[in-house]
């Protein structure tokens, strides 16, 4: 049966490797067969989905792909309700650090982080009845953070707005300088206590409609879709190239996908479950390996997981191999491995980037990320428990297992019985230092010195049988 394991396994893997292969090809074919034309075309992607880390990699590939095509303009088609911070912060200073402009097309919401990605482009085109605001800091649950989040907010809505520089404005003989967008007006998305006269008093959150961005000069105009943002820049000719995720791509956001995480430690942890449970090296481990290797690329590549959260899930499994197959027992270096693998699984889940702004964020999401990793990790004991339990008694499950018992009465035994030649004196035969050979009525046994060794030839007296094995002293006679 384990034969079939190891070649299921290996079934499995290259089928594996050659999915991977099939979409990495696809991936290079699609780079190859876009229209890089130089120095005219208008590169668009979408911003749909909830801001996370696969929208900073659409984004970077995005803006390095334009760039790399000397693209004229860039667009961003935007629909999105917000979504993490340190990936809108990552997204929105890629943008302000972009040499070719961009543009956002709000088709419907730009709320939270959204809002701040908009307010980094350089014009910002709404759809009627779209809405552009909302840039409180909350938690998971919808309730708003400690006001040293909202701090760090408002500095950074205020330093994206004032990025956009001032407009010259000659009024008679004085020259009036104004900012191109109010930095005053994108700290009243994150703080209720601002007031911005004519659109909102000092107890509401500012959420502007279209017709409201325009008027401070928050939005060039209203759009129906990119073509008239193009009518309304002289580009209706430009040709254009979209982003179109590749199915490498596809998998890669599948993959960081939070509510995949739960699913996959859980492949880890009862993979490693089962695998002791069984002789030899079989499925469970293959199952748990390529788990682990779901688990750990995407975050790698997404720079999410370091090289050293990696070398700590590393160390932890070799830590409880270790304890299991070459140490007694179960001490140090198992109870080691096992923090050493949820701290690894943990901290990968963690972007770095929240530990460089506030620390407390930082562990607050550390937590978060442990408790996941103990719960999952708890509920695949549980269902491997059960599972295994299963198997035995599922008739159709259990041809699989090995169901023989080997029992005592049908001559089954771990070691003979050799209490009775207790008291019984005999010849060492090897240097029992402290094991080695007694001859004993010219029969050869295995025996262990009570106390120091003795040299081969001496005689030796049986003074107790325990476990299955004979001990000794030297006698004089």
């Amino acid at each position: 049966m384990t034969c079939v394991f190891l070649r299921f396994k290996k079934i499995f893997l290259i089928c594996l490797f050659g999915c991977l292969a099939h979409f990495s090809l696809s991936d290079l074919r699609a780079a190859d067969e876009s229209p890089f034309a130089e120095d005219e075309s208008v590169y668009v992607f979408d911003m749909m989905d909830e801001i996370g880390p696969a929208t900073w990699r659409t984004t970077m590939q995005s803006i390095n792909r334009a760039v790399q095509m000397k693209a004229r303009l860039i667009i961003i088609h935007m629909n999105t309700y917000g979504g993490l911070v340190d990936a809108a912060d990552s997204i929105r200073t890629k943008i302000l650090n972009c040499p070719i402009p961009v543009y956002v097309f709000v088709d419907n919401n730009a709320i939270s982080a959204g809002a701040l990605i908009a307010v980094a482009c350089d014009k910002i085109y709404m759809r009627e009845g779209a809405s552009i605001g909302a840039a409180t800091v909350v938690n998971q649950t919808g309730e708003a953070m400690p006001d040293k989040y909202q701090s760090f907010m408002r500095s950074m809505m205020r330093a994206t707005a004032m990025a956009h520089g001032k407009d010259t404005i000659i009024n008679g003989k004085d020259t009036v300088y104004r900012w191109r967008r109010d930095p005053n007006i994108a700290q009243a998305m994150v703080d209720p206590t601002i007031v911005v006269k004519g659109l909102v008093d000092s107890t509401k959150l500012l959420t502007m409609t279209v017709e409201e961005a325009i008027s401070v000069c928050y939005c060039e105009g209203k759009a129906t879709s990119i073509e008239d943002i193009l009518a309304a820049n002289d580009l209706s000719d430009a040709p254009v190239t979209r982003h179109v995720l590749t199915p490498l791509e596809k998998v890669i956001h599948f993959l960081i996908n939070p509510y995949l995480h739960s699913l996959l430690i859980m492949l880890i942890i009862g993979g490693i479950y089962f695998e002791f449970q069984t002789p030899g090296i079989g499925f469970p481990l293959a199952v748990s390996v390529i788990a682990a290797l779901l688990y750990f690329a995407p975050l790698f590549l997404e720079g999410i997981a370091n090289h050293w959260e990696l070398a700590l899930f590393i160390v932890g499994l070799l830590l409880i191999g270790l304890e299991i197959f070459a140490l007694p027992g179960f001490g140090v270096a198992g109870i080691s491995g096992i923090i050493l693998m949820v701290l690894g699984i943990s901290l990968a889940m963690v972007d770095n980037i929240v530990f460089e702004w506030d620390w407390i964020y930082g562990l607050a999401a550390l937590f978060k990320s442990v408790c996941l990793v103990v719960v999952s990790a708890a509920a695949a004991l549980g269902l491997s428990i059960w599972a295994g339990r299963y198997f035995f008694e599922n008739t159709a499950l259990s041809r699989v297992m090995l169901q023989a018992v080997q029992k005592s009465s049908d001559g089954y035994i771990s070691f003979d019985d050799w209490s009775y030649l207790v008291g019984v004196t005999g010849t060492a035969r090897s240097v029992l230092r402290p094991a080695g050979k007694v001859e004993i009525d010219g029969k050869l046994f295995d025996a262990m010195s009570e106390t120091g060794f003795i040299n081969a030839g001496d005689a030796v007296k049986i003074i107790r049988f325990e476990t299955g094995q004979l001990y000794v002293v030297r006698t004089n006679g």
